[in-house]
C-alpha cells in the first residue's frame, strides 16, 4: 500500500513536472531553455542584457575575420535582435503586441548582426546593420563570434533589397575551413539550396519574398567593406 502511494506521488510530481517544462513564452514550448551567451544576463523573459556595447565594436577583425552577434541560435525560430534604443540589450521582437514567432522551420544556421555596418538604401541597404546566417551548430543567443564571410544571398522582401551574408564559423565547426560560396556546394551539396529556399520560403506562400541567387565572397565583402564604411561616416 505505501509502495502504491508513493509510486502515485511521483507520477503526480512528474505530470507536475512536465506541465511546468511545457508551459509556453510567446506560445513556444520550452522557450525559455535556449542559452544565451555568459555574458549576459536575463532582465526578463523577452530581454537579454550586458555590459557591452554591441554595435558600437568593430565589424573587421584585424586578420579579416567578421565578427557576428548572435540574435537566433541555428534550429530555434524566437525572432530576438539587438535593441535600438539600448546596443547592450538584445530582445524578442514583438509584432501585433506579441513576441514574434517564424512560423516555419527554425533557422537553418545562427542569424544575427553585423556590429559597425549600417548599409543605406542608395547602396542597397535598409540602414540597419547587415544580416548574417553563420552555417555551423547552433550558438547561445548573444554571443559575440567570429565568422568568415564566404558570399551573399541576394533577396528582395516586398520589392526592396534584403540581402543576406553567408558566412562561417572559423573555429570548431564541420565548415571551419570553406572559403567560397564554390567550396561550400562542392563539400556540403544541397546547403545553399536549403539556405535560399528557407529565406524565400519562410513567411508563407504570400510573404514578399524573392531569391535572386548568390554572389561570391568578394562581392559580399565589398557590401561589409560599404556598410563598416558608411557606419564610421554616419558616427
Amino acid at each position: 500500500m505505501f509502495k502504491n502511494l508513493l509510486m502515485i506521488g511521483a507520477v503526480c510530481l512528474f505530470m507536475i513536472s512536465t506541465t511546468a517544462q511545457a508551459e509556453t513564452l510567446g506560445g513556444l514550448a520550452f522557450s525559455d531553455t535556449t542559452p544565451h551567451a555568459a555574458a549576459m544576463r536575463p532582465k526578463d523573459d523577452f530581454t537579454i542584457v550586458g555590459t557591452e556595447d554591441l554595435m558600437g565594436m568593430k565589424a573587421i577583425n584585424k586578420d579579416g575575420t567578421v565578427r557576428a552577434i548572435v540574435e537566433i541560435p541555428t534550429g530555434t525560430s524566437a525572432k530576438w535582435e539587438v535593441s535600438k534604443d539600448d546596443p547592450k540589450a538584445i530582445y524578442w521582437e514583438f509584432k501585433k503586441s506579441k513576441p514574434r514567432v517564424v512560423n516555419y522551420l527554425g533557422y537553418p544556421g545562427n542569424y544575427g548582426a553585423i556590429p559597425g555596418t549600417a548599409l543605406p538604401k542608395e547602396l542597397g541597404g535598409d540602414g540597419d546593420p547587415l544580416d548574417v546566417i553563420v552555417l555551423g551548430q547552433a550558438v547561445p543567443r548573444g554571443t559575440v563570434i567570429d565568422v568568415r564571410v564566404i558570399g551573399v544571398l541576394k533577396m528582395l522582401d516586398d520589392g526592396e533589397q534584403d540581402d543576406k551574408l553567408i558566412a562561417v564559423l572559423t573555429k570548431d565547426s564541420p565548415f571551419a575551413h570553406v572559403e567560397s560560396m564554390t567550396q561550400l556546394d562542392a563539400e556540403y551539396p544541397g546547403v545553399s539550396k536549403i539556405i535560399d529556399l528557407w529565406f524565400a520560403s519562410y513567411k508563407g506562400p504570400d510573404g514578399g519574398m524573392e531569391g535572386l541567387g548568390f554572389e561570391d565572397a568578394a562581392a559580399a565583402r565589398a557590401v561589409l567593406d560599404a556598410a563598416a564604411a558608411n557606419f564610421e561616416a554616419a558616427r
